[in-house]
């Protein structure tokens, strides 16, 4: 393969950053793998800074906003993804503080209500404990799980 050069990796990475959102790190990553130098991977994300094709707080809004929507993730997984994407907790805390407290904890009891349709326990124990460890996995905190999961038991006991 031929050596790219600098002007043809940023249009390539700009067209890349125009069809959807993208950290510095994606990009800087993709630019390694093309052999791209150094500097001017540099220079290339800090011309797409400037040109708005590369914008971590917009990502950072998207990114939440899909894992937490539609994959139904947590705030301590969408945390730990931003963190191997090399993004400062500084920037995504206050994103992750926007989302609407009643919402996540519905969110998270329609989960666990769902999971508990489909998880085979021997007894109350050993359900609740694989449920709590589904909804860890999830990237839930051991706090908002303990509220849904009182809240799952007290409507069992209506029932």
């Amino acid at each position: 393969m031929t050596e790219m050069t600098e002007t043809e990796a940023l249009s390539r990475v700009a067209a890349y950053c125009s069809t959807a959102e993208h950290c510095r790190a994606e990009i800087a990553e993709k630019l390694q793998r093309w052999g791209i130098a150094f500097d001017a991977i540099e220079r290339i994300l800090n011309h797409l800074e400037q040109e708005k094709y590369l914008d971590e707080e917009r990502y950072c809004r998207a990114f939440i906003n899909d894992k937490y929507r539609f994959a139904k993730w947590g705030k301590v997984k969408i945390g730990q993804a931003f963190q191997l994407k090399k993004i400062s907790p500084f920037v995504y805390r206050p994103f992750l503080e926007e989302i609407d407290e009643e919402e996540y904890l519905s969110n998270l009891q329609k989960l666990l209500a769902a999971k508990r349709k489909s998880v085979h326990a021997e007894n109350e124990y050993e359900l609740n404990g694989k449920l709590v460890r589904f909804a860890l996995s999830r990237g839930f905190e051991m706090k908002d799980i303990r509220r849904c999961m009182d809240v799952l038991d007290e409507n069992d006991e209506l029932e």
